[in-house]
């Protein structure tokens, strides 16, 4: 069982996030009031209340301070408990981590940060309008270790536009150096509601070049996997198999419940989605209200769900786990799409498992939606 808190406030935007959050912290203390209500309203959601990792996401949790984190913590270990050796992961910006506050992070026994970095050059932190400089990126990495914080995951991101791959080849450099135990990179999206979105619209920055970012994707899974890091997931890279617990649970179809605006929980026969505004949110947990939307998840539902986060992953998609949720036979049901991946090279089967070949990890996302199963 896993809990995922989101914390919906940021200093400011970056240009090509379209996550929930808000750059105004007025109303972080009722926010973290409403937090603490909804995991008391919810603590029944999962089967059981044992659990295995907590994650700050957001928005900024690294925002929060001493009085916040108690309240939350304080409500978690009334209603749940935790495994001795859980993982409890915070999102943190570079600017956030001084010596005070990484000990404050120890204090309430968070012990592993997830640091937002995206890149190490001055020149592309600007564009993507992130806070920190290139010097706060690398020294925030040091000094969490030297204060005991040995479990760090970077995030980095590639297909950010430029002449050639000369600032990506430094990002990646730059990271290796790190001593780092994991690492995510993901490629720009330009989602439309987002400043990138609008400027694109408006003719001011050019669309992602497909070719330039599969050129950078090959060139991260190379060089990471020269220096040691296994590719467990697309998008996320590990020394040592320290795999990031908690999204692994996504990937593996584990039960999570997610408290907070805009999170999404999941107990295998349901998903649940919170509501992406602040103070509605709000105001419902004051009437103590749960402000979300229920959805039963049909056997293609899960079956689809499976293969989306299943093939993405080192693990794949075990066929007798999807023969027993679709209740029938998922290779003779997809026997002409299996028959087309299979000859193109971009999957195969080993001990019983269904997974994506190296070929295939460009197009993970396509090979599962050709998959999917539908309700005739």
């Amino acid at each position: 069982m896993h809990l995922y808190i989101h914390i919906p406030f940021c200093r400011q935007a970056c240009h090509y996030c379209d996550f929930h959050f808000s750059t105004s912290l007025k109303t972080k203390d009722e926010m973290v009031q409403a937090i603490c209500q909804e995991i008391v309203l919810q603590k029944n959601y999962l089967q059981k209340t044992h659990l295995e990792s907590i994650y700050f996401g957001g928005g900024t949790p690294s925002l929060l301070e001493e009085q916040d984190f108690n309240s939350i913590f304080e409500t978690i270990f009334q209603n749940f408990t935790l495994k001795t050796d859980a993982e409890v992961t915070l999102e943190a910006n570079p600017d956030d981590l001084t010596k005070d506050k990484i000990h404050l992070f120890k204090k309430f026994g968070i012990n592993r940060l997830s640091i937002g970095i995206q890149s190490f050059n001055e020149g592309h932190l600007k564009k993507i309008n992130r806070i920190h400089s290139a010097q706060e990126a690398e020294t925030c990495v040091k000094l969490s270790q030297d204060l005991g914080i040995h479990n760090l995951s970077i995030d980095l991101i590639y297909a950010i536009p430029a002449e050639n791959h000369q600032i990506f080849e430094h990002d990646l450099l730059k990271a290796s150096q790190l001593n780092l135990s994991h690492i995510s990179a993901y490629c720009l999206t330009i989602e439309p509601q987002t400043v990138f979105g609008k400027w694109v619209k408006q003719g001011k920055i050019p669309s992602i070049n497909d070719e330039f970012a599969s050129q950078q994707f090959e060139m991260l899974v190379s060089y990471l996997g020269n220096e040691g890091f296994e590719q467990y997931e697309i998008s996320n890279f590990a020394r040592n198999q320290q795999y990031a617990q908690h999204n692994t649970s996504y990937w593996k179809q584990e039960e999570y419940l997610g408290v907070g605006p805009s999170a999404h929980s999941f107990n295998y026969f349901s998903r649940q989605y919170n509501i992406a505004n602040n103070a509605l949110y709000i105001k419902a947990l004051k009437k103590k209200e749960l402000p979300a939307e229920i959805e039963i998840l049909s056997k293609e539902d899960r079956v689809n769900e499976y293969l989306l986060t299943g093939l993405r992953t080192k693990w794949g998609c075990e066929v007798e786990k999807l023969n027993q949720v679709l209740e029938a036979d998922f290779l003779k049901v997809n026997q002409a799409i299996l028959a087309k991946q299979l000859q193109e090279g971009l999957i195969h089967f080993h001990q019983g498992v269904l997974l994506i070949t190296e070929k295939g990890k460009l197009f993970a996302d396509n090979i599962a939606s050709e998959l999917f199963i539908f309700v005739e």
